[in-house]
């Protein structure tokens, strides 16, 4: 089956590096024009010098409103359109018991990883997307979905943003709106956890290791396509089968 996104383009969070870069690459090979976004210019340089096909580099805080607007005029500016928004940028700055959490850090959880999104896909939507309808993909967490020590503030945000996935398909058809909710993967984000803890993980995994950027933005691509055509509202559990053996991964 071949997966195409020619002609189409994609504007990405978070991009410069990890699964936000996985996927920007994933989608530009499969024939997207994409834009990068990340609050630093200098690694969204170095991230698109990176990859073979059409692109750009838009730095912007993925929590800031204006930034959103400004990131995705930008888009439709430089590529003639948006058919597809990735909502991958996200932060943790709190680990430890969820009544522990700063109130500062509480508040630039939800900003980033749910605020963020939302009104990502509003300018995405306004923009673009109300008159020629496309598809936004966003980057939960199995954490969304389970309960775990340490983690609770940013699994709160992911579970809150399966559910905005859910409602703007309700709401915004026949745009599509689909989430891909990771178990652990192999990132800077994620690297304490994966030095920590990732050998003795991956062995309790049916499928014996853990996740890599390039499976995530494997099923980005394909939901992203037209052989996804049918699919909106679902979140999508990729975590090398830890749910199967109600494992937290």
């Amino acid at each position: 089956m071949q997966v195409s996104l020619e002609g189409k383009v994609a504007l990405v969070t978070g991009a410069s590096k990890g699964i936000g870069f996985a996927i920007a690459k994933s989608m530009a090979e499969a024939g997207a024009s994409v834009m990068l976004s990340s609050r630093k210019q200098d690694q969204l340089d170095d991230a698109a010098s990176r990859i073979d096909g059409e692109t750009a580099v838009y730095a912007a805080n993925a929590g800031n409103v204006e930034s959103a607007e400004a990131c995705v005029a930008a888009t439709i500016e430089r590529f003639g359109g948006l058919d597809i928004l990735v909502n991958n940028a996200a932060t943790n700055p709190h680990y430890g018991g969820t009544l522990d959490v700063e109130p500062g850090a509480f508040d630039k959880t939800f900003e980033v990883n749910l605020r963020g999104p939302l009104f990502w896909s509003r300018a995405a939507y306004r923009q673009a997307m109300a008159a020629n309808p496309g598809v936004m993909i966003n980057i939960a967490s199995v954490g969304g979905l389970r309960t775990e020590y340490g983690l609770g503030v940013y699994n709160l945000t992911k579970a809150a943003l399966i559910h905005l996935t859910r409602q703007l398909a309700g709401e915004l058809g026949p745009n599509r709106v689909v989430g891909i909710a990771p178990g652990l993967v192999r990132t800077d984000f994620a690297k304490v956890l994966v030095d920590n803890f990732g050998e003795q993980l991956e062995q309790g995994l049916p499928l014996k290791r853990l996740g890599e950027p390039d499976d995530i933005a494997n099923l980005a691509v394909f939901l992203a396509s037209d052989k996804a055509s049918w699919i909106t509202g679902e979140t999508y559990v990729i975590d090398g089968g830890a749910g199967v053996r109600g494992g937290v991964v």
